[in-house]
């Protein structure tokens, strides 16, 4: 029988963003953004957004896990495991501090030259997005964040800075990260469109339960187009500016099954799918809204300002793959009496045939296999899993160890469903562990929940010495690497 192992040409690695992950924030002359603004919060706190520093709110951004000034001991961590590919964030707020400035700042150019000379050296290939909800703050103040068309022209200035000045070092590029999230309701407002809340101090609350009474529909899908069109230039002047680079769109990876086989059921889970996944998706690998488009906004009350213009440039710039964040899934049903499922961030009812993680998350690799083919089937376009982990407490011993055979399970399953997908006939890039190194949670800026292969020391209210440790995971990982997955997927274990 032939051995089952991923091809040599694979990218293996890890991804964080610069907001979760960087810190640094009164290194040079960077500037705030968005996230910047957001207090600390848990699984039963709610986190704010303020309108400025508080100094009664802990703001985990700040320093994160202070990326900035050990990148040199994390980079070369990530090549002790053997990472292929580094997925990391630029920070817009680090180069344009408030966004409008017509030259970039050059402590900011220089410490991204510094990452990528880093990864360089271990033959870490960057895959860098350029917008990962680091929104300059004084954009998202000024403009009401990407529900207005003048943020487009802005940073398309910031693409073309960044695009040059790493013209020589970086060849795969993400546009927006996520960029579905904010046809997903108010928390998708602050995070994916930089549109703000009213009031100095404002709950946003967990992972999706937030303040819906300032949610404005017709803000949001306004701010989608701005950004399909501000992804589309920015593909186009990618190639432009250098035929080697490689662009993709990234999707919230959202999979829904129907809760019971009712057909009303059926029509729901490819309603949810629909509009989750295939109206950006569709737009960035085709070129055009799709057929249901029009109805949704009907549904929606909105009217979205389209020109022909702007479907010229949708149509010219489509993305070379398809990358996307895939960590559990949900149900879908039109019976208002089905509860929602308790800490599900995709707002589904339960589903009984599924385990959970510690935060309510469904754990299903199959989904991931499933949601491979539908895409695939659908675009035709090369994947890429960009976001893929396993969120729990983790607990550090005396002697320095971490056992998570817990996480090694989640990932060992999701492996080898990429592996059937593969054999499906998908085409399949690589695959980037979500947060490669302990970071900070996007949707409850807490420390507990961790995601990497490395421990940091550091607790939900900032205290911790920031030290590394490896996990069992790493080690795991590493062989994952070394073998091409030979070893978990010929030996099943």
């Amino acid at each position: 029988m032939k051995e089952r192992r991923f091809p040599d040409s694979f990218l293996w690695g890890g991804a964080t963003s610069a907001h979760q992950y960087e810190g640094g924030i009164t290194d040079g002359t960077r500037g705030l953004s968005v996230p910047d603004m957001m207090s600390g919060g848990s699984r039963t706190e709610p986190r704010y957004i303020t309108d400025t520093i508080l100094p009664e709110c802990y703001y985990p951004s700040h320093q994160a896990v202070d990326f900035y000034h050990r990148y040199k001991e994390d980079i070369a961590l990530y090549g002790e495991m053997g990472f292929k590919v580094f997925r990391m964030s630029i920070n817009w707020a680090r180069l344009f501090p408030t966004g409008e400035e017509q030259s970039p700042s050059k402590d900011g150019i220089e410490f991204y030259h510094n990452v990528f000379a880093e990864c360089k050296k271990y033959q870490i290939e960057p895959l860098v997005t350029l917008s990962h909800y680091e929104m300059p703050y004084a954009l998202a103040k000024k403009y009401k964040g990407w529900s207005s068309r003048k943020v487009i022209p802005i940073f398309l200035h910031y693409c073309e800075t960044v695009f040059r000045e790493y013209r020589e070092e970086v060849r795969y590029w993400l546009t927006f990260n996520e960029l579905n999230i904010l046809l997903m309701g108010v928390y998708g407002n602050i995070n994916g469109g930089g549109i703000l809340p009213p009031g100095e101090k404002v709950a946003v609350g967990t992972a999706v339960k937030v303040d819906e009474s300032w949610d404005d529909p017709q803000l949001r899908y306004q701010a989608v187009h701005h950004q399909l069109l501000a992804s589309a230039e920015a593909v186009k002047m990618a190639h432009r500016i250098n035929p080697q680079n490689q662009v993709g769109c990234m999707l919230l990876g959202r999979v829904a099954y129907p809760y019971t086989c009712k057909p009303e059921d059926a029509l729901k889970a490819q309603e949810v799918m629909r509009k989750a996944n295939y109206y950006c998706g569709d737009v960035q690998v085709r070129g055009s809204y799709p057929s249901f488009s029009k109805r949704l906004w009907r549904e929606e009350g909105v009217q979205i300002e389209v020109t022909e213009e702007d479907e010229k440039i949708l149509k010219e710039g489509t993305v070379d793959f398809v990358s996307f964040s895939y960590y559990s899934s949900t149900t879908a049903t039109n019976d208002p009496n089905v509860p929602i499922a308790s800490g599900n961030m995709m707002r589904g009812p339960g589903n009984p045939y599924l385990k959970t993680s510690q935060w309510g998350w469904t754990i299903d690799p199959e989904g991931l296999r499933w949601y491979m083919n539908e895409l695939y089937d659908r675009y035709q376009k090369p994947l890429f899993i960009v976001e893929n982990g396993l969120g729990a407490e983790d607990k550090l011993e005396k002697d320095g160890k971490i056992h998570d055979d817990y996480r090694i399970d989640y990932m060992w399953k999701h492996i080898c469903a990429m592996m059937d997908a593969i054999e499906d006939g998908v085409e399949v890039m690589g695959y980037t562990v979500w947060g490669c190194t302990d970071l900070v949670s996007a949707s409850t800026g807490e420390m507990q929940k961790r995601y990497g292969m490395i421990y940091v020391d550091k607790n939900n209210d900032g205290t911790g010495s920031l030290d590394r440790y490896r996990k069992d995971s790493f080690y795991w990982y590493q062989e994952v690497i070394r073998t091409s997955a030979a070893n978990i997927l010929n030996d099943g274990e």
